[in-house]
Order: structure tokens, then C-alpha cells, then sequence
């Protein structure tokens, strides 16, 4: 008996050009449903696998190919005692197993009701490919249509067929991990908890030329079934995306959305290395990127900004002298983006995608393993914020301290934050020291801290930046609280005729 190829695919890209290279060879192909259809309908002399164990697809096409005729045949090692058994029941050996699986995902992606998920789960598709990648000494396995060419060869290397191998149980594995958090209850195939055993289902979405730095290689990976706004822009204008660029992309969208769902108006956020650099809000797009642009005009070059309103060709004209790495937004008007293609083709437009969905977990990762815990989601209105000083904040200064707080919490501790009029005017990110990160936000805002409501995403553990605030003009303060000092900086504040809410929340962020 010449050499036998079972062939069963979802995914039928250049299926019926494969099987017919492969009979043009002198192989036999075996096949069921669809893709027995879709050969035999194209000329392709192809048998049926129920021709060869002796049964109906039974079941809906649940039972097809669990049978030793089929098993047997793939598992059978190369030697005299197993190929003698085969013959004995009657059975041929199978070289070549060529399968991928029930579009599990696709199903749960598309909102499907769970009667139609529960029967996108395969189960002798796995059992195929995984008896075959145990026997790739003898059988060739193939889960993806790229590996088709390798197959055509006349011989095909013991490092080649253990790299299918690999990458049948890959496949496998990663299919088992979608169906297990479809399962655990979460149909965006993410985990909303702290499981026991946490599987990185990660398939790889973008190839970027480095990581962090030329040489770091890197690529960006999808987490499951989830879709982000990032990871799923469309690129317009500009040229392909970097490792950084996705990084401090991801950044300014999480903040602009967050700021967004506040109140009415259109958001601005430039990123700078992960940490906001400039945050405005205002009545349209222009005008909250001149604000975002102008609270620092130093670090906002080379940055990546976020916007959340639609981009007209007025607020890409008024971006014309800084550069800038990426602005990602949820609509580029056509006129805007031809201006930007034509006047800075090295920016990347980008028009964010709809996340489908966001996992709770934020992942850290550490020598040998992840460090991991629910991602800091909390929202304003989840808090009960408590004025501890004789002052009140005015109306408009609460609106700046929530509008601080926001954007306190993106940024890498320690962290202070100065607004004013729903724009940042100082920021303080990434220092050892509060008060080192208070000195470079009051320095930062120069004359514009006069008036300024401060936000610090930790507690004081003394009066000092209290006393550096209300010196450099800042009105109304908002922290954490929670600290044994409490009593000696609120008289701070009381002395020096501030204003100071406690949160009871802190926004670490390392």
C-alpha cells in the first residue's frame, strides 16, 4: 500500500491545490465532510474516511474518525511488530496527517449562543494531531497552511518534522486554553480572576523590528480572543509600528479613554516613555492638542498622542511643528490623513480599533515567572473622597483634581500631578522621592502652578510637599491619606489656607 495522507481542515486555504500535488505524487488522501466535498468537488481523487473504517459518521459528525483503522494508522511506530498488528486488522499506515480545528474561537468571538460554542469544540481534530506529532518520526503533521511547501519534499529532515511536532501541540495546547477560560466563564476566552494555573494563550498579531532596543528582539501577541484598541488600529498614514510605539500607544489611549468617560469635551494625552508629558481637555480636537502640546513643549517631541475626537485636517495642520512618533484616535477624516501621508509620512496615524474586550489581570513579568494582579480599574465614582481641611475645593478646582487623579494614576510612581482648567501644567513621574516628584511638577508648571490643584497617587509621609505646593501657588490638594503624619499635614494645609481631600485609594504604578 503506497503512502496515505489524512486531510480535514477548517481552515481550507490552498487545500485542493495541496491534495492534488500530493495524489500528483502517488499519495492517497483520506478526508471527511467538508473537506472530502471540497476536493472531490475540484477533481481530487480522494476516499472517504468512513470507506476505510467501516462506519457512518455518526453523531452530527461528533464520531468520524475515532477508530483504530484511523489511530492505528497514525500511531503505528515503523517497525516490524506494530506493522504487522496493522495488517492483521486490515489497517494501512497514515504518513501524513493534515488538520486544523473547529474555529472554537471565532465562534465565541462572534457572540454565538453557547449551545453553537460547546459544538465548535473539537474533539478528533486534536486527537489527530496529537497521535501524529507524538509519531512525527513517521508522520509528517501539518496544522498550518504555510507548512503545506515543506510537505512536497521528497525528504523532510528529523529537525523539520520535530518542529511540526512542536508546533502541533502548540496549536493544541493553545485551542485547550481558549475552550478552558470559555469555560471557567469569561467568553472573551480572558480570566477575570486569580486562577491556581494561569495559561499565556498568546498568538502572535504584529512583527516588529526590535524590542526596546535594537538588540532586544520583538513582537506583539494577542492574550486569547480579546481585541485591543492598539493592537487592532489601522494604520493610515506612516510607517510601521515599533515595540515602543504599541507601549506608549496602549498608554495614551488607556488615559484618553479614562478622561473621556469624565465628562463632555474632546481629550488630548501625549506619552513620553509610558508616562503622560501633556493632558488637556477642550471643546475640539485642535484645541486640546495645542493645550496637551503646550504644557510641556520639551517632552511632547518624539512622543506618541492619543486623541478622543475625530482628527480633522485642522487639528493635523496644527501639529505641523512637532514631531511626533504616533497619533492614534477614533476617526482620521480622509483630507487629514492625505495631509499627514503627504507633509509627516515618518508619523503613524492610527485609527484605534473597538476592544472587544479588556482582561482584569496585569501581568509583571520576573525572573522565572510573572508576578500578577487585577489591573488597577477603579473609578472615581467607587470612591467616597472626604475633605479633611477647613477650606472646601471649589467647583473648579474639584474638577481639576479629578481630572489630576486620573491622570496621577498612569503615570510611574512616584508620582504629582498639577492641573488647571482641565489641563496638566506640571507633571512630577518616576522619582525615588514625593517629594522630588512634587519639585519637578512645580518646576515643570513654573507660573501656572499659581491657582493649580495638585493630585499624588500616595499618601504624604510628611507636610513638605504641602508646604512646596501652597509656596508655588497650588490651591487644592488631593491624596491618598493614610499616613501616621495625617494630623501634621493637614494642619499644614489648614495653616497655609489649602484645601485637602483624602481618597482613601492610592495609584501605585511601578
Amino acid at each position: 500500500m503506497g503512502k496515505q495522507a489524512l486531510i480535514s481542515v477548517s481552515d481550507k486555504t490552498g487545500v485542493v491545490e495541496f491534495g492534488r500535488s500530493l495524489v500528483e505524487r502517488g499519495w492517497t488522501l483520506l478526508s471527511t465532510g467538508g473537506t472530502f466535498a471540497a476536493l472531490q468537488e475540484a477533481g481530487v481523487p480522494v476516499t472517504a474516511v468512513s470507506d476505510v473504517t467501516g462506519f457512518p459518521e455518526m453523531l452530527g459528525g461528533r464520531v468520524k474518525t475515532l477508530h483504530p483503522a484511523v489511530h492505528g494508522g497514525i500511531l503505528a511506530r515503523r517497525e516490524d511488530g506494530h506493522l504487522s498488528e496493522l495488517a492483521a486488522q486490515g489497517f494501512g499506515t497514515i504518513d501524513l496527517v493534515c488538520v486544523n480545528l473547529y474555529p472554537f474561537r471565532e465562534t465565541v468571538a462572534r457572540g454565538a449562543p453557547d449551545a453553537d460554542v460547546i459544538e465548535n469544540i473539537d474533539i478528533g481534530g486534536p486527537a489527530m494531531i496529537r497521535s501524529a506529532a507524538k509519531n512525527h518520526a513517521g508522520v509528517l503533521v501539518l496544522v498550518d497552511p504555510a507548512d503545506y511547501e515543506l510537505a512536497l519534499k521528497d525528504e523532510v529532515s528529523e529537525a523539520e518534522r520535530r518542529r511540526l511536532a512542536a508546533k502541533a501541540y502548540r496549536h493544541t495546547s493553545e485551542y485547550d486554553a481558549a475552550i478552558t477560560a470559555y469555560l471557567e466563564g469569561d467568553s472573551d476566552t480572558l480570566p477575570t480572576k486569580l486562577p491556581p494555573e494561569l495559561t499565556l494563550n498568546l498568538s502572535k498579531v504584529a512583527e516588529v523590528r526590535y524590542g526596546e532596543n535594537p538588540h532586544q528582539p520583538g513582537a506583539i501577541y494577542r492574550w486569547g480572543g480579546a481585541r485591543g484598541p492598539v493592537i487592532d488600529a489601522r494604520v493610515v498614514a506612516g510607517k510601521p509600528m515599533s515595540f515602543n510605539n504599541y507601549a506608549d500607544a496602549d498608554a495614551a489611549w488607556a488615559l484618553c479613554q479614562e478622561l473621556a468617560a469624565q465628562e463632555d469635551g474632546v481629550v488630548c494625552v501625549a506619552v513620553k516613555h509610558g508616562n503622560p508629558c501633556g493632558v488637556a481637555r477642550a471643546n475640539d480636537a485642535r484645541a486640546a492638542w495645542e493645550l496637551a502640546r503646550d504644557a510641556d513643549t520639551l517632552s511632547v517631541f518624539g512622543g506618541v498622542v492619543a486623541v478622543g475626537g475625530t482628527v480633522d485636517l485642522d487639528a493635523a495642520q496644527a501639529m505641523r511643528g512637532t514631531f511626533l512618533e504616533v497619533l492614534i484616535a477614533p476617526d482620521v477624516t480622509p483630507d487629514a490623513v492625505e495631509w499627514f501621508a503627504a507633509r509627516k509620512p515618518d508619523l503613524r496615524v492610527l485609527i484605534a480599533g473597538q476592544a472587544k474586550s479588556v482582561s482584569v489581570l496585569d501581568l509583571r513579568p520576573l525572573a522565572g515567572g510573572f508576578a500578577v494582579q487585577e489591573r488597577d480599574a477603579r473609578p472615581w465614582d467607587d470612591l467616597c473622597p472626604e475633605v479633611v481641611t477647613t477650606r472646601q475645593p471649589r467647583d473648579e478646582e474639584w474638577n481639576d483634581l479629578r481630572f489630576a487623579w486620573a491622570t496621577v494614576k498612569h503615570a510611574r510612581s512616584n508620582a504629582v500631578v498639577l492641573a488647571r482648567g482641565g489641563v496638566t501644567v506640571g507633571l512630577g513621574a518616576g522619582a525615588v522621592s514625593r517629594i522630588w516628584a512634587a519639585e519637578r511638577a512645580v518646576a515643570n508648571a513654573g507660573e501656572r502652578a499659581h491657582g493649580a490643584s495638585l493630585a499624588s497617587e500616595a499618601f504624604f509621609p510628611f507636610d513638605d510637599v504641602v508646604r512646596l505646593a501652597a509656596g508655588a501657588g497650588v490651591t487644592a490638594i488631593l491624596q491618598p491619606g493614610g499616613a501616621k503624619r495625617d494630623p501634621e499635614v493637614i494642619a499644614a494645609a489648614n495653616e497655609l489656607g489649602l484645601s485637602m481631600v483624602f481618597t482613601g485609594s492610592r495609584h501605585f504604578r511601578h
